[in-house]
């Protein structure tokens, strides 16, 4: 591990994008990954849990600690909670909320790991829950952590249960999540992550924006929507040239990468079948890569947006509410901060995220939106970095 390493903790809920992301970053010799939390999403939280023990092991990396995140979303939770309490006073039970949610297996197979083989677990989940994991972590290091948040927001807003100060030990959440005036990938406009659990989302977007805002935070908090992350299409020409290119690499990376060819089949059939053509979306490791390279580039002195603790005055206030751009902060991208939200209440459109790029809430900006990809620069990037796997794996 190098001596200035990049301390990150990983949510996820695998997933083939999600498999991808987490391969990535093992292949980064200045990320310590100091937990990942594997919940349910893509999948149900014990397939992810499975899933996640499943690449770490084919990886050779079983000395990550795994937390097994969250069962059901936040407000499904509530309603389990509920009606227990009717039941052992005796009133009638309302519905029967223990149901398992809504999971995309259409989208990444019965497994969440697509026609891919995974070796059955060999190393222990951890006794901590994911969310007093993400405590733990951001305790142990604070003002040096990077969060990363690329499945269900629910372990991050129940981690903020337990300590409501975790926005101001964060160094920074990078979000794979959203979508801002854009076509949804799950419902008429929403995106799969923030729908799946649009009350964890609302509350953990409003509690690092709201540190930020009140200057307790020199950043807010990124979120990676999918109108930006579409654009980062992977396709069987690249997947070819990743696999067949990865000489250096040892047996074991380019066993991992046949399962990741084998998850990304099930995903090019996929966005086939949804119109797409037959290639996929691969989401989430631009995110996960956006986090390693922002962390990199802060380490040099990244200014932030604007200074902790600085008084704004009602000018800054109106400026920041519609979508100042920040073009050149975050790798690979145009960004703008604005204000955001997540509806919550809307028949046709629960779990739609809002940017308030006209400032007609008259709130300040509280997040940094990617807008644009520069796709082709991070695929080549991509590429590389998955043909000559992690450092300590490579033939001479």
């Amino acid at each position: 591990m190098a001596e200035t390493a990049i301390p990150l903790f990983l949510d996820c809920d695998p997933g083939i994008d999600d498999a991808i992301a987490i391969a990535y970053l093992l292949c980064q010799p200045d990320v310590e990954i100091v937990g990942i939390a594997a919940s349910g999403g893509n999948v149900s939280t014990e397939q992810v849990v499975r899933n996640t023990h499943g690449w770490l092991a084919l990886a050779g990396r079983t000395d990550l600690p795994v937390f097994r995140g969250a069962v059901h979303p936040l407000a499904q939770t509530a309603t389990a909670a509920r009606e227990e309490a009717e039941a052992a006073t005796g009133a009638r039970a309302s519905s029967d909320a223990a149901a398992d949610p809504e999971y995309a297996e259409v989208t990444h197979g019965d497994t969440g790991s697509g026609y891919a083989t995974l070796p059955q677990p060999t190393s222990a989940t951890r006794d901590a829950s994911a969310a007093q994991a993400w405590v733990d972590a951001a305790r142990a290091r604070p003002g040096e952590l990077i969060g990363v948040m690329i499945g269900p927001a629910t372990n991050l807003a129940l981690a903020l249960e337990i300590a409501p100060e975790l926005p101001r030990l964060l160094k920074r959440l990078f979000v794979m999540g959203g979508a801002f005036n854009y076509r949804g990938n799950t419902h008429p406009t929403t995106e799969w992550n923030v729908s799946y659990d649009p009350e964890a989302a609302a509350r953990v977007f409003a509690a690092f924006g709201e540190a930020y805002v009140a200057g307790e935070a020199p950043f807010p908090p990124v979120i990676g929507p999918i109108e930006a992350t579409e654009m980062v299409e992977m396709t069987p020409e690249r997947l070819s040239r990743i696999v067949d290119g990865a000489h250096r690499a040892s047996p074991r990376w380019r066993a991992l990468l046949h399962e990741i060819e084998e998850a990304l089949r099930f995903y090019f059939e996929f966005h086939e079948e949804d119109g797409h053509g037959y290639l996929a979306h691969i989401h989430d490791p631009y995110v996960a890569a956006t986090a390693v390279h922002w962390a990199r580039s802060a380490a040099a002195s990244v200014p932030p947006i604007r200074g902790a603790g600085a008084p704004r005055d009602p000018a800054e206030v109106q400026a920041e509410s519609r979508g100042s751009a920040t073009a050149g902060r975050i790798p690979w991208a145009e960004t703008a901060i604005a204000p955001v939200d997540v509806e919550l209440t809307g028949t046709l459109t629960r779990g739609e995220t809002i940017a308030d790029w006209l400032g007609r809430w008259n709130r300040p900006a509280n997040a940094e939106i990617i807008r644009r990809v520069d796709a082709a620069r991070f695929l080549d990037h991509l590429t590389d970095t998955l043909m000559e796997g992690p450092q300590h794996d490579r033939t001479r």
